[in-house]
């Protein structure tokens, strides 16, 4: 996460000093993976903790949940 803040403050420095557009969209890429990074590492997380505590316990609420997000990211 400290990374991703430093690229914010990095693109915002770029915005302000008024630098060239294709280095800030470099930037931007930048972000966007670090980001795509640490929803991988949550969503692992989520699936090795509470979801296999929920299935095993017979609820069907981390599954449901697993399927909106899916439904959310594939709009």
């Amino acid at each position: 996460m400290k990374t991703i803040e430093g690229h914010l403050a990095k693109i915002t420095q770029m915005i302000e000093n008024d630098v060239y557009c294709m280095n800030v969209l470099q930037q931007t890429t930048a972000v966007k993976n670090a980001i795509a990074g640490v929803e991988t590492l949550l969503l692992d997380d989520h699936l090795h903790s509470c979801v296999i505590k929920d299935v095993k316990a017979g609820k069907k609420k981390a599954l449901d949940e697993l399927v909106n997000l899916f439904q959310k990211v594939n709009k």
